[in-house]
């Protein structure tokens, strides 16, 4: 074994990385339970962040070359995220509404409880996926190949793990959104990740995000969200579905960009 991670060491480190992150996968909803989970649902992220120190440490680094180690300057990165990635999505669906004609409106009974309490149930989700999918792999790739092998071999497998589902499958409107829409995603928080230095930052701004697709606006006036749309247009043509993607989506890639410009200066790739 020894020998094989000698002969073939970037092959041996994938394959390695692989079958821990899957074992951590199936293990921790065994040993969460439905009980622990309700109240901890971070057993699977810590696992992960252990497996990467222990793939780091293989590498003769640690966990500042993901920029995971604590400090205020890579904790701040969560905060600045969540609010970035939460602005984004409101003024995602702003272009929306001027496109659609749609109007929101603010909630009569906000569940302020359900609302704030659903960033500490988000975060363990949000982090698990930033691990694997903007982790220890992605950088691993971007070292043995280059930035754009890697945004691309990590952009569709994270499509797929959202598109190859029962329920999208069947619905070809919403498999369209989620094939064009989770790669634009991927390339703004691998974006993040490069520029910043920190996995903080990505973890933050899919936090924020996700938490705004919830609460920030929903469809409903049900307590669950800020604010709500009156009336959601239902799109007859593929055409005009299109152009709301490639609006909605374009929202998201100027972020990008400007995450991208930010730091174009002090990057380091």
């Amino acid at each position: 074994m020894k020998s094989l991670f000698v002969k073939y060491p970037s092959a041996s480190r994938f394959v390695l990385a692989i079958l821990m992150f899957a074992a951590v996968l199936i293990v921790s909803p065994v040993i969460d339970g439905p009980y622990l989970k309700q109240y901890f649902p971070y057993l699977s992220a810590i696992l992960l962040v252990g497996v990467t120190w222990f793939l780091l440490k293989l590498d003769g680094t640690n966990l500042t070359a993901l920029g995971l180690n604590i400090s205020w300057r890579n904790c701040s990165f969560i905060l600045v995220g969540i609010l970035i990635g939460a602005l984004a999505f409101l003024f995602a669906n702003l272009a929306r509404s001027l496109y659609t004609g749609e109007t929101m409106a603010l909630s009569a009974n906000i569940d302020y409880q359900t609302i704030l309490s659903s960033f500490y149930l988000i975060l363990p989700t949000v982090a698990v996926e930033e691990l694997i999918f903007r982790g220890y792999l992605f950088k691993k790739t971007i070292a043995i190949s280059n930035v754009i092998v890697a945004n691309i071999v990590f952009s569709v497998l994270f499509m797929l793990v959202h598109v190859i589902d029962g329920e999208v499958l069947e619905s070809p409107g919403r498999m369209v959104m989620l094939v064009i829409s989770i790669p634009v995603g991927h390339l703004m928080f691998a974006t993040a990740l490069l520029r910043s230095g920190t996995l903080f930052f990505p973890i933050g701004l899919h936090l924020g995000n996700n938490w705004a697709t919830r609460h920030l606006i929903s469809s409903m006036d049900d307590g669950q969200s800020i604010l709500f749309v009156l009336e959601r247009v239902n799109f007859d043509t593929w055409p005009s579905f299109i152009g709301l993607l490639l609006i909605y989506n374009g929202v998201f890639l100027l972020l990008t960009w400007l995450i991208w410009k930010w730091r174009r200066g002090s990057a380091k790739e």
